[in-house]
């Protein structure tokens, strides 16, 4: 009787501690749980704005194989697509950086130096052009091209590749070796460091997919989508580009 009775004081005192924890609403997960842990006592937000209704029109598909995939697919490296004389990289590090200096007799064309925002790290970065230091700024594809080779790109004709290669929606001046480190991962792969970015950042892969109708994966919708759940109203971001000559 004694083992008994301990055993129904045991589970009253189990029972309170349980009211307690619920009760609380609320529980202390670690930063680095999955994007899609959500507390089970609170209801499902719903994501809103432009960039989760974009979201539910793009095509949802399996990865194409990387068959045929090169570089070289998406036209010059860097190409002066808007016709001003300046090429895309030098165009992207004098719109990202801050306090730039140029090349004497470049007409503010080569960037000399900077100081990067980094929006991927949260960190400040000295960029100084030169054989050693350029590369601490890269010039990120947001929708890598391989991805983007095997979500629909490669039903693309030349200009139209080219374009997304160059395009300023899908680059951005970035930490080198942060960038070097997400390779050709989606969303559902690959995250910037700072989390406080991810919204934007998610954001402007579904405006570019959108522009140059491209699919995502099941994961990676799955991604974004919980993503954007955490920030209702997101919209795209701005396109100042000029739009695809086509877009098969």
């Amino acid at each position: 009787m004694r083992a008994v009775g301990g055993a129904r004081v045991l589970q009253s005192l189990m029972a309170a501690v349980l009211v307690v924890v619920l009760g609380s609403g609320c529980a202390a997960f670690p930063d680095g749980f999955p994007i899609d842990l959500v507390d089970a006592g609170a209801a499902t937000p719903t994501a809103t704005g432009d960039a989760a209704e974009t979201l539910a029109t793009l095509p949802v598909k399996g990865r194409a194989p990387k068959t045929g995939y090169a570089r070289e697919q998406f036209g010059q490296r860097w190409a002066d697509v808007d016709r001003d004389g300046c090429d895309q990289r030098n165009q992207v590090l004098a719109r990202d950086m801050t306090e730039e200096t140029f090349r004497p007799g470049t007409r503010d064309c080569i960037v000399l130096t900077g100081t990067l925002d980094d929006p991927y790290t949260g960190n400040v970065i000295a960029f100084t052009r030169g054989q050693d230091t350029s590369n601490e700024v890269q010039i990120d594809h947001v929708v890598a091209l391989s991805n983007a080779w095997q979500t629909g790109a490669q039903q693309l004709d030349e200009p139209t590749r080219e374009r997304l290669g160059n395009d300023p929606l899908n680059l951005l001046a970035v930490d080198g070796p942060t960038n070097g480190r997400k390779g050709d991962g989606d969303a559902a792969t690959w995250l910037p460091p700072q989390r406080g970015y991810w919204c934007t950042y998610v954001a402007r892969q579904v405006a570019v997919k959108a522009k140059y109708r491209l699919w995502v994966t099941a994961a990676e919708r799955d991604a974004i989508a919980g993503i954007l759940e955490r920030c209702p109203g997101e919209p795209l971001p701005a396109d100042t580009s000029v739009a695809p000559a086509q877009a098969a």
